[in-house]
């Protein structure tokens, strides 16, 4: 029975996508991405894991969009973004990677939890005012070739394809490529790190047009040092991006906040 058709009883029978969701939720039962636990309704985190989220709020650096412990008035920058000026032109993410939001970016990365992907562009949606909105395109940090060809999926890809989805921006998978085949950032320093992904990333020769004087949004998991999307969009300013704007789920810090 389709969409809009009537059951034998003529009562009308659940659109197609409601069945589906039903027996998804029957074999698959929604469950806390932080520790697991079954839960009703939709997917999103418990109540005891949900309490445990640093979530990311004002007042914060307007660059970094690193957390002040203490509102030092409207505008302000901090002391990292003044000393080391970043590429980008701002950075926005969700929440303090650490526990649940570490179980819940690392279910999306290494056990392919993709399902968790549009719960995650909602928060991301939200988390970065209105710069996805007012965007001109929405590029996700590619994965080199090789990594994409043993993984089958780019997280980022999955995060930026929900986000355009939500805001009705263009995504712009195709624009942005690696060519350099990196070593995994994890584990290395600060310094390595930049090495690691210098000269990484370029447009594809025949899409400047998705960057040449566009405000773009790029989108990644994590971010930690900055070295992957400083990388990144050194290419698209190269391009001739008017603005790139970092958005990412998490952000790694050390420290209290």
């Amino acid at each position: 029975m389709g969409d809009g058709h009537k059951s034998a009883f003529g009562m009308p029978t659940p659109p197609r996508s409601a069945w589906l969701r039903w027996i998804a939720d029957l074999v698959y039962p929604p469950a806390c991405p932080g520790c697991g636990v079954i839960l009703a309704g939709q997917p999103s985190f418990c109540a005891t894991c949900w309490r445990e989220i640093r979530f990311i709020e004002r007042p914060y650096c307007e660059i970094l969009g690193i957390p002040f412990g203490y509102n030092p008035g409207e505008g302000m920058v901090s002391a990292e973004a003044i000393a080391t000026p970043p590429v980008f032109d701002r950075l926005r993410s969700v929440a303090i990677h650490e526990g649940p939001v570490r179980h819940l970016v690392h279910g999306l990365k290494y056990r392919d939890r993709t399902d968790l992907a549009p719960m995650m562009a909602a928060w991301m949606l939200r988390a970065s005012e209105r710069h996805v909105l007012e965007c001109d395109g929405i590029v996700p940090v590619p994965l080199h070739r090789w990594r994409f060809a043993g993984r089958k999926f780019n997280q980022s890809a999955e995060l930026a394809r929900h986000l355009a989805h939500l805001s009705g921006r263009p995504f712009l998978p195709a624009t942005l490529v690696r060519v350099k085949k990196t070593a995994r950032q994890v584990g290395l320093t600060a310094r390595r790190r930049e090495e690691n992904v210098r000269a990484a990333f370029k447009v594809v020769p025949g899409r400047e047009m998705d960057v040449a004087g566009n405000h773009l949004v790029l989108v990644d998991d994590v971010f930690t040092t900055g070295a992957t999307v400083s990388s990144a969009t050194r290419a698209l300013k190269k391009a001739g991006a008017a603005e790139v704007t970092v958005l990412t789920f998490a952000m790694a810090i050390a420290g209290p906040i």
